[in-house]
């Protein structure tokens, strides 16, 4: 972004950060719905979660005295590329070049830079995957294309590398020797971790489909046998009372049907016979009157 030699830097600043947080705000949209689409081809989202921030005023400062950079808003824009920053973290490292290769196929996504530190490995054993891309930011008079860094690692990576982030802070940046060593041996063992969920994950993947389909077959095989078997047996039934037996047969009757009750017989005088049969209820079953 060229800017003019007589300008307000406070102003221009916050243009600037208007810039870079409507670039984030693009970058997340479109993670967010290729994840969405994701999910709902494949019944599974790559994506664990995103962070993103603006480098604090410090950190940009910082990164360019490191440059031997004069710190002005020109020399901001054009030498620090993670002023707006995105961090996408997934399950499993075959995810990680899956979203890359995504976000580099958006028609509006250019690529500047790439650096892979999974096949190359930083000497204290950091390990991520580095985009630098540019995203048109369209506002009401002109498009001005922002850059974005975009970092994209595991779960396990982004633990060791928060961890790694807060020791070096308290040592700033001078750890001991020791500290070092422990640091890229648990860096070793978050690769090897990575590497074996990576393989479980694809055993899962790659699971037989003929065993899953004797399994789902040898389930239907036995509901169908308990079902058959259900049609040629007869379960006790309880005796029920009249007013049981009506409430039954309203659920089994259709309403044009009347609800007939066996009423025991009696004698001239009112009284049950001795010996009268006990209260029957009628069923409907299959739409067939039992």
């Amino acid at each position: 972004m060229d800017l003019p030699m007589f300008y307000n830097e406070a102003e221009d600043w916050s243009n600037a950060l208007l810039l870079y947080d409507a670039a984030l705000k693009e970058i997340n949209t479109k993670l967010e719905i290729l994840n969405n689409e994701f999910k709902a081809a494949h019944q599974y989202n790559p994506i664990e979660h995103i962070t993103s921030r603006i480098k604090t005023p410090q950190s940009i400062a910082k990164k360019l005295r490191h440059n031997q950079k004069e710190l002005t808003i020109e020399n901001i824009v054009k030498y620090v590329n993670d002023v707006a920053g995105i961090r996408i973290i997934c399950s499993f490292t075959s995810d990680i070049y899956r979203i890359a290769d995504l976000i580099a196929k958006q028609n509006d996504v250019k690529v500047l830079k790439v650096k892979d530190y999974i096949m190359c490995p930083k000497e204290n054993g950091y390990t991520s995957y580095h985009m630098i891309i540019a995203i048109p930011v369209y506002l009401s008079d002109r498009t001005i294309e922002t850059k974005v860094e975009i970092q994209i690692r595991t779960i396990a990576m982004d633990f060791w590398a928060s961890l790694e982030h807060k020791i070096y802070y308290k040592f700033e940046g001078n750890a001991p020797e020791n500290i070092r060593k422990e640091l890229k041996e648990c860096s070793d063992i978050v690769a090897y971790l990575d590497q074996k969920m990576l393989s479980l994950n694809e055993e899962i993947k790659n699971y037989s489909r003929d065993q899953m389909g004797a399994c789902q077959t040898q389930i239907a095989t036995t509901y169908r046998s308990v079902v058959a078997e259900s049609f040629g047996t007869i379960v006790e039934e309880e005796e029920i009372t009249i007013e049981q037996q009506v409430v039954v047969q309203q659920e089994f009757t259709t309403p044009e049907e009347p609800i007939a009750l066996e009423q025991p017989e009696t004698e001239n005088n009112g009284k049950k016979k001795n010996g009268s049969k006990k209260p029957v209820r009628k069923r409907m079953l299959f739409g067939i009157r039992a």
